[in-house]
């Protein structure tokens, strides 16, 4: 196990993509194995030092930056296991996406979660349930965690598999592997009825006792190894990047669009309308793209890239479907892109990808930076929630872009502030877009997790009487409350 206490050894360790200052620590502690993590924390819990889990620190939220305490990196717990006759990975915490991606490409395997950034650690994808674009058809990383093994605040390990334990009557009960019981009572909230959601512990009337640690933003236990399930590599895609004028007609496909993709799968046919992805791109957005790709169409009122799986026997079928689905919405079906081979498809990808580009470029320029939401709401909210964005984005005066996960009601409103008075004015807009959604049952985290920036928020949005019964949830497996100190909610909770 290495141990670091210098400052030029720790530096990179105290800040992450949130961009939260003032991260400082004691010491960096890389381990190897369960049983090195165990004395470590054994070690802290006994002098009461807090303990910060460090992954690849991708996260926007602020839950690996260290404020004080050890830092433990999961760079070390590099396990990789491929079972392809059943589908399943085992892998170690500081394992990388695109490696995960790319393994299971090779193995003709599909693992569908894609966090927007692929070099994130899977035991942070996991801690944070990470989704991404294709979460509309295939969820969360929750859906495809099969088996957790992790090491408890106290030094204890805990082996959870999905499908053996579960609530009753509002708790968890639970054995470690050294024998002792612990007791759990489960947070009495709800969680809001929108399809993508981290914002606090997950609840229901009776949960795996998996999930409570998918999701837990490392502050229940450090998870070492996970076991993952895979799908079949898809054998094709059919993908388009299609432009409107009017914002009705694009929302009207979006509306259809996920309409047909839903009773597709209810019916189990593969021959019909069945979108693995619908994102958006409001006509900001588009004049942003278009530094990087002239040829974006003008005067549009936004486009949508849609993306479904193909097999040879259906390909030119769901090409017609798609084809007449948009011109009965009006597209511009003739200005439009369509992917019908790799080369098409990268093309799209880096459509996609030349708005995050832009749009840093541009807070780099102004030596700013973005301040971005990532709020979701219920199907017959939607539509008001668009309007508000923009009604007051536009009254704003702020340089703005709007787009993101349209098919999941989950699109992210990125401000661009020129200045300080600009970003002092995107920062109360933020609050009020924040108010807004919790007005209308949406969430205040749908992908990206609280961690410390957001945790004001989850007050906002859950209340004291339900942060401290989370807060009773950590201290069943983290009586002093050493363990991600900050993440989700304030400390005092946990007086």
């Amino acid at each position: 196990m290495q141990v670091k206490t210098q400052i030029d050894e720790l530096q990179d360790y105290l800040v992450d993509a949130s961009n939260l200052s003032g991260g400082n620590a004691q010491k960096l502690l890389i381990p190897e194995t369960k049983e090195e993590i165990s004395e470590i924390l054994k070690d802290a819990n006994e002098k009461g030092i807090q303990v910060t889990i460090s992954g690849a620190r991708t996260g926007t939220v602020g839950g690996a930056i260290p404020f004080g305490g050890y830092i433990i990196s999961l760079e070390k717990f590099k396990k990789f296991k491929v079972d392809k006759e059943k589908k399943t990975a085992t892998i170690g915490a500081g394992v990388l996406l695109t490696d995960v991606q790319k393994r299971t490409d090779s193995e003709n395997l599909f693992y569908p979660p894609d966090p927007t950034e692929w070099s994130c650690q899977m035991g942070g994808t996991v801690s944070t349930n990470a989704s991404g674009a294709r979460s509309f058809k295939y969820g969360a990383t929750r859906d495809y965690v099969e088996r957790l093994e992790i090491v408890l605040p106290d030094g204890d390990f805990l082996n959870l598999r999905r499908g053996e334990i579960f609530s009753e009557n509002n708790f968890i009960e639970l054995e470690t592997e050294q024998g002792n019981k612990i007791s759990v009572k489960l947070p009495t909230y709800r969680q809001p009825d929108v399809r993508k959601n981290t914002s606090g512990y997950f609840s229901g009337d009776k949960i795996d006792a998996i999930d409570l640690f998918i999701g837990s933003e490392g502050t229940l236990g450090i998870i070492t190894e996970i076991d993952l399930k895979l799908l079949s590599k898809p054998k094709g895609f059919l993908s388009g990047i299609v432009f409107f004028q009017k914002e009705k007609d694009l929302l009207n496909l979006v509306k259809e669009a996920r309409e047909k993709s839903f009773e597709s799968r209810n019916n189990n046919q593969n021959s019909e309308i069945d979108a693995t992805v619908i994102e958006y791109f409001d006509d900001q957005s588009l004049n942003f793209i278009r530094e990087k790709f002239p040829e974006t169409p003008e005067n549009m009122a936004g486009a949508i890239f849609f993306e479904q799986e193909t097999t040879e026997e259906n390909e030119d079928d769901l090409f017609e479907k798609w084809n007449s689905l948009l011109e009965d919405n009006n597209a511009e079906v003739d200005q439009s892109w369509f992917a019908i081979n790799e080369q098409d498809l990268e093309k799209m990808r880096e459509f996609r990808h030349a708005l995050p580009v832009s749009v840093n470029e541009r807070i780099v320029k102004y030596k700013q930076r973005k301040v971005g939401t990532d709020m979701a709401v219920p199907d017959d909210k939607f539509a008001s929630f668009l309007r508000f964005y923009k009604n007051k984005l536009n009254e704003s005066g702020l340089d703005y872009v709007i787009f993101g996960h349209i098919g999941d009601n989950h699109l992210h409103a990125n401000m661009i502030p020129k200045n300080d008075a600009e970003m002092t004015k995107a920062r109360h807009l933020y609050g009020r877009f924040i108010a807004q959604a919790i007005m209308l049952g949406g969430t205040v985290s749908a992908e990206h997790g609280i961690g410390k920036l957001k945790s004001k928020y989850l007050y906002v949005m859950m209340g004291e009487r339900y942060l401290n019964e989370m807060a009773e949830l950590k201290k069943a497996f983290d009586r002093n409350g050493i363990l991600g100190r900050g993440n989700m909610f304030d400390a005092k909770f946990l007086n």
